[in-house]
């Protein structure tokens, strides 16, 4: 089964510096249809004003990963860490017992545009922590596995039993994933337009997956998805 999340229905948030769109319930955005998909709990794609950003704010018991399109995010946190996110590099941040942080466009004159991805962790009440790692040299043609429960193939760690596949592909380029029984998956369109198992998505769709034996994506133009597989 396939059920799309279409972009126009996603929720939105609009304020000065940031234009959001919330694929599930979020801040003022609530609807008790779209609260979750397993595990994944939040996606966000933000496009946030130059010089502009969320302030230091706290988490707790939550894996939020930060996928950046264009632009760079400049992040900062409670645990010391001070980093520029940058197209095709995924930053996973534990929040566990307690963590701080803030996200700002890096650049005083160019925008930034992310998707801002939360997950419910397996355990509760781990140590804060964070890893970032660039996968921009090997996510063209193919789906590359970015994050997975036990860092296989130079993932990023994640805390839960999920695994995350980034790929840029090239008008008609296909690419396919099998996926083991009793999971569930989520597809999200992040630029451009593909098919997933014959059904059309595009840019910003999101695609809630159960019961398929495997996963066949194919780029109708200059498309950028990324894929969680996920314990259902």
């Amino acid at each position: 089964m396939i059920a799309i999340r279409k972009s126009d229905a996603r929720g939105k948030t609009k304020i000065d510096w940031l234009d959001s769109r919330h694929s599930f319930s979020f801040g003022d955005y609530y609807d008790p249809a779209a609260m979750n998909w397993g595990p994944l709990r939040v996606i966000n794609e933000d496009h946030v004003a130059p010089g502009a950003g969320f302030p230091t704010h706290p988490h707790q018991n939550m894996e939020i990963v930060t996928w950046v399109l264009e632009g760079e995010l400049a992040h900062k946190d409670s645990t010391g860490n001070a980093e520029k996110i940058r197209p095709g590099e995924l930053q996973r941040m534990t929040a566990g017992t307690g963590i701080r942080h803030s996200e700002y466009n890096a650049s005083a004159t160019q925008p930034v545009h992310l998707l801002q991805i939360w997950l419910l962790p397996g355990v509760q009440g781990l140590a804060p922590g964070y890893e970032q790692k660039s996968f921009a040299a090997e996510i063209d043609g193919h789906l590359r596995l970015v994050a997975s429960p036990n860092g296989r193939e130079g993932s990023v760690t994640i805390h839960q039993d999920a695994e995350i596949y980034a790929a840029r592909l090239a008008a008609g380029q296909t690419e396919s994933l099998p996926v083991r029984p009793g999971r569930v998956q989520w597809v999200q369109v992040a630029r451009g337009t593909a098919t997933l198992n014959g059904v059309s998505l595009a840019q910003g769709d999101g695609a809630a997956v159960s019961g398929e034996q495997s996963l066949a994506i194919a780029a109708n133009d200059a498309a950028e998805l990324l894929v969680f597989d996920m314990a259902a």
